[in-house]
């Protein structure tokens, strides 16, 4: 077994090596998502594991841009652990990531993690990174290894609506209100089946000031509302936030929102909480190459 985690460390560090020209692009203020997969070791096994986050990253100083997690989890084999107290550094203008903290299982006991990631590959719209580090639980201390993608949250094209204005269009999908049941939940592919959400897009990435159009085509009333995932409560899986509301939208009809202030939105629908929608709400900004940026001497 150490035989092949240290080859696959070997390949990590190569990878590093390999990419070392490679550059990432990143933004200010901006919002991310962080995915990847891999495996857990201690002495007697191995288990798979994911990491999910939403983060968005800070102003620069130097060559470090702070980045706030605002939600996300990680897995261990079937158990699943919610961001409690996260904090992560881009390193180097972005050729590294540290993450930090404190994640929560369901029995709301805290655990700790401590990731380190290299950059060891780009595209034009997410780069790849391979992390080492430690999932610390109360029984066992976990290495990791991951190979994750860093992608951010590409504006969605508006459509035109006339040619005064633009207008996003979100569509509560007929049937969303039989949990699994909507008309779309599954969509057969050449490849195979696709898991679809309850809206026509259940993830959106728009600037503050933003007023998006939410079309009611299911056979039932829905409204929506913004909150927090009040985690490990099926009675009450939300905590209302004040901040968005729109009332009932009756079969066919529609209503107007609007994102006031940046940040992370999670609308959801009360009378039917599986439907849910993550607003990434931040302003658009000039892109920093990673890796070319100016050293300002920190």
């Amino acid at each position: 077994m150490k035989f092949v985690l240290s080859l696959i460390a070997s390949l990590i560090v190569f990878s590093g090596i390999l990419f070392n020209e490679s550059f990432a692009e990143i933004s200010e203020n901006q919002a991310f998502l962080l995915e990847g997969s891999g495996f857990a070791v201690i002495e007697d096994q191995i288990k798979f594991t994911e990491i999910d986050i939403g983060l968005s990253s800070q102003e620069q100083r130097g060559s470090t841009i702070n980045f706030t997690i605002e939600d996300g989890f990680v897995t261990l084999d079937e158990e699943e652990f919610i961001i409690s107290e996260l904090e992560g550094k881009f390193l180097r203008e972005g050729r590294y990531i540290r993450i930090n903290g404190s994640i929560e299982n369901s029995n709301g006991i805290e655990n700790t993690i401590s990731f380190f990631g290299r950059l060891v590959a780009e595209s034009k719209d997410a780069s790849v990174y391979g992390f080492t580090g430690r999932i610390n639980t109360l029984d066992d201390t976990y290495k990791i290894i991951y190979t994750a993608k860093l992608s951010s949250l590409s504006k969605i094209d508006l459509t035109p609506t006339s040619e005064e204005s633009n207008e996003l269009t979100i569509r509560i999908i007929r049937g969303s209100s039989l949990q699994g049941g909507s008309d779309s939940y599954i969509d057969a592919t050449s490849t195979g089946s696709v898991r679809l959400g309850y809206f026509s897009t259940d993830r959106i990435s728009v600037e503050p000031g933003t007023t998006i159009t939410i079309v009611n085509d299911d056979v039932v009333s829905h409204s929506i509302l913004s909150g927090k995932e009040n985690y490990g409560d099926r009675h009450n899986p939300f905590v209302p936030d004040g901040r968005i509301s729109t009332g009932n939208i009756e079969p066919g009809n529609s209503v107007k929102i609007t994102f006031d202030n940046s940040g992370f939105y999670r609308l959801y629908d009360p009378d039917f909480p599986w439907m849910k929608i993550v607003a990434y709400v931040f302003p658009n900004s000039d892109s920093l190459v990673l890796g070319k940026g100016q050293n300002l001497g920190n």
